[in-house]
């Protein structure tokens, strides 16, 4: 079950990212549409980059995080191991704020 979670949850933020890397590059000129420049898009598109790896990274830490508690109790040992894990599933939100400070600089 934690892996389900930790899958799905990659794949929203990959999606999210992939989104927002498509506003950025779709708004290359200069356009209003609905009364949101290319600017604004690209602003919100940041947005849903940082807020999509945030809740991401959340859900993954907090299923690999009592995961890691759990393999920690029975064997501690392994903690060094475990917790390469956690800071992979970390590393979801490190990703989306690298995606969204390449979008802000562009605007």
């Amino acid at each position: 079950m934690v892996t389900k979670k930790i899958v799905l949850s990659g794949m929203i933020v990959f999606c999210l990212l992939m989104f927002s890397a498509g506003v950025c590059v779709a708004s290359e000129e200069a356009v209003t549409v609905g009364g949101i420049s290319d600017r604004g898009w690209m602003a919100m598109a940041a947005a849903v980059a940082m807020t999509g790896a945030a809740i991401g990274a959340g859900i993954a830490v907090s299923t690999t995080g009592v995961a890691a508690a759990g393999a920690t109790a029975e064997k501690p040992e392994v903690f060094g191991r475990v917790m390469i894990f956690v800071a992979l599933a970390e590393a979801i939100a490190v990703y989306g704020l690298l995606i969204a400070f390449m979008i802000w600089t562009k605007i």
